[in-house]
């Protein structure tokens, strides 16, 4: 027997915004058309955020409703973490500029950097900080501003990426709900599939790093799909078995949004119907981070999943980098 706390998810808020670039858009901007998008990847339209809009403006915004959500004011949040690859500077972190936006004044507040599955990591470190009693009360946000980093000459990568935020509160829960098990994995061979090179201190700003376009996302795109086929699934089945729970047991899943073909795989392996997997990226592309915590708040909201639900989380990204969590759904 031992003495950890159960920690659940007791609230959840997303922002995303209000400007909608649709594929038909797209076509416009760069050689491609709605068709060829998506056939390939499923999306139709993303948000883009204004010139004046930052990461931590639209992560404060998550965190706000979150905490709605929860019954929870911002000066009993005792810890914030914000999962980013776009943060608003390198110092200071985002998490503390969301905290001063919030008036979170008695939390802790960092960073976490690992892409697409920055939202499970940032989720799973708040977990235990609650789960050994160290902490009450966390806000996990995942928050990007992705379409400030884009090179908009390259089809292959302008096309799927938004902005957007979620938060999620996590709070000790009564026992047998909650976060049940996580799974998180690296491998920092393939780290070069998906980059954003310039910037820091290997390349530092500089006119040459301007004009080849290495502030912006560089991706290979078929090195990436084969990775996230083959670990998506994989992912989520090492969590079911660390939960000691079988595939049947799964009433909802909530993945990465990244490519539709990605996420038939995943539920074609977990031998999952696709009502029972939440896709939203028709609507708002891929927003790494972002994209989990969006998705489970819209799936909550709507109804899809309900208390006693077991719901599990499961993401892939840069790095390159996995997660997932098996979750008892308590509200």
């Amino acid at each position: 027997m031992n003495n950890f706390f159960a920690v659940g998810i007791t609230g959840t808020g997303s922002y995303l915004p209000d400007k909608i670039l649709t594929n038909h858009d797209m076509e416009k901007i760069v050689e491609t058309s709605d068709e060829w998008i998506r056939t390939r990847t499923g999306i139709g339209a993303r948000r883009v955020a204004d010139e004046k809009t930052a990461a931590s403006d639209i992560a404060s915004e998550a965190a706000e409703r979150a905490m709605e959500d929860a019954g929870i004011k911002a000066e009993d949040i005792d810890l914030i973490i914000v999962a980013t690859i776009t943060p608003d500077m390198p110092i200071p972190s985002t998490a503390c500029i969301v905290q001063k936006n919030i008036g979170a004044v008695n939390a802790a507040a960092f960073d976490v950097s690992a892409a697409c599955t920055g939202f499970i990591y940032a989720m799973t470190i708040g977990e235990q900080f609650i789960k050994t009693g160290f902490y009450k009360n966390a806000l996990i946000i995942g928050t990007e501003t992705l379409t400030k980093f884009l090179d908009w000459q390259d089809r292959n990568t302008c096309v799927l990426f938004g902005d957007g935020a979620g938060a999620v509160v996590l709070q000790r829960t009564e026992e047998g709900f909650g976060i049940l098990s996580s799974y998180l994995g690296a491998d920092g061979k393939g780290g070069e599939s998906l980059t954003l090179p310039g910037g820091g201190s290997r390349m530092p700003a500089t006119y040459e790093t301007i004009d080849q376009r290495l502030h912006c996302i560089k991706m290979d795109g078929s090195d990436v799909f084969k990775f996230a086929v083959r670990v998506m699934g994989a992912a989520a089945l090492k969590a079911l078995e660390k939960s000691n729970l079988e595939i049947e047991e799964i009433d909802f899943l909530v993945p990465h949004q990244a490519n539709i073909r990605i996420i038939e795989a995943a539920a074609k392996r977990l031998k999952l119907p696709m009502e029972k997997v939440y896709v939203n990226l028709d609507q708002y592309g891929n927003m790494s981070a972002a994209s989990v915590p969006v998705a489970l708040d819209e799936a909550v909201k709507k109804g899809h999943i309900k208390k006693g639900d077991t719901v599990v989380l499961v993401a892939f990204g840069g790095g390159l980098t996995w997660g997932s969590s098996v979750i008892k759904w308590i509200k």
